[in-house]
Protein backbone atom coordinates (compact mmCIF):
# COMPACT_ATOMS: atom_id res chain seq x y z
CA UNK A 1 0.00 0.00 0.00
CA UNK A 2 1.45 3.25 -1.31
CA UNK A 3 0.78 6.05 1.93
CA UNK A 4 1.83 8.57 0.12
CA UNK A 5 -1.08 8.42 -1.92
CA UNK A 6 -3.04 9.24 1.33
CA UNK A 7 -4.28 13.04 1.94
CA UNK A 8 -4.36 12.96 5.96
CA UNK A 9 -0.72 12.14 7.58
CA UNK A 10 -2.36 9.44 10.31
CA UNK A 11 -0.21 7.91 12.80
CA UNK A 12 0.30 4.80 11.11
CA UNK A 13 1.62 6.72 8.02
CA UNK A 14 4.31 8.49 9.91
CA UNK A 15 7.69 6.79 10.16
CA UNK A 16 8.05 3.93 12.69
CA UNK A 17 3.67 4.45 13.31
CA UNK A 18 4.71 7.52 16.07
CA UNK A 19 2.21 9.40 17.35
CA UNK A 20 2.12 13.32 17.70
CA UNK A 21 2.24 14.78 21.41
CA UNK A 22 -1.70 16.28 20.31
CA UNK A 23 -2.50 12.95 19.26
CA UNK A 24 -1.09 11.16 22.40
CA UNK A 25 -2.44 13.95 24.29
CA UNK A 26 -5.73 13.01 23.56
CA UNK A 27 -5.72 9.38 23.86
CA UNK A 28 -4.73 9.84 27.27
CA UNK A 29 -7.11 12.23 27.67
CA UNK A 30 -10.13 10.05 26.55
CA UNK A 31 -8.56 7.24 28.63
CA UNK A 32 -8.96 8.91 31.42
CA UNK A 33 -12.92 10.37 30.50
CA UNK A 34 -13.53 6.28 30.25
CA UNK A 35 -11.90 5.94 33.52
CA UNK A 36 -12.88 8.14 35.59
CA UNK A 37 -15.73 9.85 33.81
CA UNK A 38 -16.28 13.42 32.38
CA UNK A 39 -17.18 14.71 35.82
CA UNK A 40 -13.20 13.98 36.93
CA UNK A 41 -12.01 17.09 35.03
CA UNK A 42 -14.32 19.40 36.12
CA UNK A 43 -13.52 17.89 39.64
CA UNK A 44 -9.36 18.51 39.31
CA UNK A 45 -9.86 22.14 38.11
CA UNK A 46 -11.99 22.95 40.45
CA UNK A 47 -9.32 21.56 43.32
CA UNK A 48 -6.51 23.37 41.16
CA UNK A 49 -8.18 26.76 41.15
CA UNK A 50 -8.76 26.68 44.94
CA UNK A 51 -5.19 25.47 45.52
CA UNK A 52 -3.52 28.34 43.47
CA UNK A 53 -6.08 31.00 45.31
CA UNK A 54 -4.94 29.85 48.87
CA UNK A 55 -1.11 29.32 47.72
CA UNK A 56 -1.08 32.79 45.48
CA UNK A 57 -4.47 34.79 46.74
CA UNK A 58 -7.10 36.01 44.47
CA UNK A 59 -5.58 38.45 43.25
CA UNK A 60 -3.65 36.52 41.03
CA UNK A 61 -6.98 35.34 39.26
CA UNK A 62 -8.02 39.14 38.55
CA UNK A 63 -4.36 39.62 37.47
CA UNK A 64 -4.63 36.95 34.57
CA UNK A 65 -7.93 38.08 33.79
CA UNK A 66 -7.09 41.19 33.06
CA UNK A 67 -3.97 39.65 31.21
CA UNK A 68 -6.31 37.79 29.10
CA UNK A 69 -8.56 40.36 28.48
CA UNK A 70 -5.94 43.12 27.29
CA UNK A 71 -4.36 40.46 25.13
CA UNK A 72 -8.36 39.67 23.56
CA UNK A 73 -8.16 43.98 23.17
CA UNK A 74 -5.22 44.17 21.30
CA UNK A 75 -6.33 40.94 18.96
CA UNK A 76 -9.91 41.84 18.16
CA UNK A 77 -9.74 45.91 19.49
CA UNK A 78 -12.60 47.84 21.44
CA UNK A 79 -15.74 47.57 18.93
CA UNK A 80 -15.02 43.56 19.91
CA UNK A 81 -16.09 43.99 23.12
CA UNK A 82 -18.65 46.22 23.13
CA UNK A 83 -20.21 43.95 20.32
CA UNK A 84 -20.46 41.23 22.51
CA UNK A 85 -21.46 43.46 25.24
CA UNK A 86 -24.56 44.52 23.07
CA UNK A 87 -25.35 41.00 22.63
CA UNK A 88 -24.87 39.85 26.23
CA UNK A 89 -27.94 43.02 27.36
CA UNK A 90 -29.73 42.01 24.45
CA UNK A 91 -29.94 38.24 25.84
CA UNK A 92 -30.83 39.49 29.17
CA UNK A 93 -33.86 42.03 27.69
CA UNK A 94 -35.14 38.56 26.49
CA UNK A 95 -34.95 36.61 29.02
CA UNK A 96 -36.14 39.45 31.12
CA UNK A 97 -39.38 39.81 28.49
CA UNK A 98 -39.88 35.83 28.68
CA UNK A 99 -39.98 35.74 32.39
CA UNK A 100 -42.27 38.31 32.28
CA UNK A 101 -44.98 37.22 30.06
CA UNK A 102 -44.49 33.36 31.89
CA UNK A 103 -45.95 34.83 34.76
CA UNK A 104 -48.63 36.44 33.58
Amino acid sequence: MNHMAHAKNTPRDRQGGEMTVREAGKRGGDAVRAKYGPTFYEEIGRKGGKSTKQRHGPEFFENIGQKGGNAVKDKYGQTFYEQIGHKGGQKVKRLIEEAKRSTR
